[in-house]
């Protein structure tokens, strides 16, 4: 390396050096503190998430937060599954808008699934799985049009499957099972033409008010044979004792009968 080489490399080593670390985007700052305030983190897995911390959470590539990945500056992925963390899923994730993955499965959260997750317009990975979270799968999660994943089994989500889910030309894994949804499964949703099957039975198995294809039929709502036999039996009982009811009147009227005749008889006998 000659001479000029020597300076120029030092004077590019100065010039960076005096370039200002870029600070936090506000957005992720106001999405990492609502979080925060809105998980309960028994474990203390995330006892870097601090105020200080969130005024600059990256610096470049890197990330000074458990669970966190950055990218260019921004959170990028948020992967805080098998913690035990509880509390609720802040509506302010979705000022984190250069969010690409966000896996908070194998937890303890309760609560509903905010509809604000609409603005993330990047996601394309959603895992809020084995929760216990409840209320309905947000229709506006349709609205993030590069979802591949939406995991949501073992939770206690309930009503209808949004139709406007079927709208996600890049779904390639849906897995609703293990909840408290209803209704049926949209045609969109159900297993779709191609060479592998994207949403089989699996993906809705353990809704037992959820019906529809890929589901096998409903078993039918017809009596058990066990309510055939207890109907039989019971109509068998209630015959006999009508029948005996029956013939205890037919002998009682032919009693009365006979002692009426006798009565006649011995009447019209002469005395002796």
């Amino acid at each position: 390396m000659g001479v000029w080489d020597h300076v120029l490399a030092a004077a590019l080593l100065t010039f960076c050096a005096a370039l200002p670390f870029s600070a936090a985007d506000p957005n992720d700052e106001r999405c990492l503190t609502h979080l925060s305030d809105s998980l309960q983190d028994p474990l203390k897995n995330l006892q870097n998430w601090t105020k200080v911390t969130f005024s600059n959470p990256c610096q470049g590539f890197t990330s000074y937060l458990q669970g966190a990945t950055c990218n260019n500056g921004r959170i990028y992925k948020l992967s805080l599954s098998n913690m035990d963390l509880k509390g609720t899923i802040s509506p302010y994730l979705s000022n984190c808008t250069n969010l690409q993955a966000l896996d908070l499965s194998s937890n303890a959260l309760t609560g509903p699934i905010p509809p604000e997750l609409q603005y993330l317009v990047n996601l394309a990975v959603l895992n809020f799985s084995s929760n216990h979270l409840s209320g309905p799968i947000p229709q506006q999660l349709a609205l993030c049009a590069y979802l591949n994943v939406i995991d949501l089994h073992d939770n206690q989500l309930s009503g209808a499957i949004p139709q406007q889910l079927g709208l996600l030309v890049r779904l390639s894994v849906f897995d609703v099972s293990n909840n408290k949804l209803s209704g049926p499964i949209p045609t969109t949703l159900g297993n779709r033409s191609g060479n592998l099957p994207r949403f089989n039975a699996s993906s809705y198995e353990g809704n037992k008010d959820l019906y529809g294809y890929p589901l096998p039929p409903m078993k039918s709502k017809g009596l058990s044979i066990l309510a055939i036999v207890g109907i039989g039996l019971g109509s068998g009982f209630l015959s006999l004792v009508l029948s005996f009811t029956a013939v205890c009147i037919w002998l009682r009227v032919t009693e009365q009968k006979v002692e009426n005749e006798e009565g006649k008889i011995s009447q019209l006998m002469p005395d002796y």
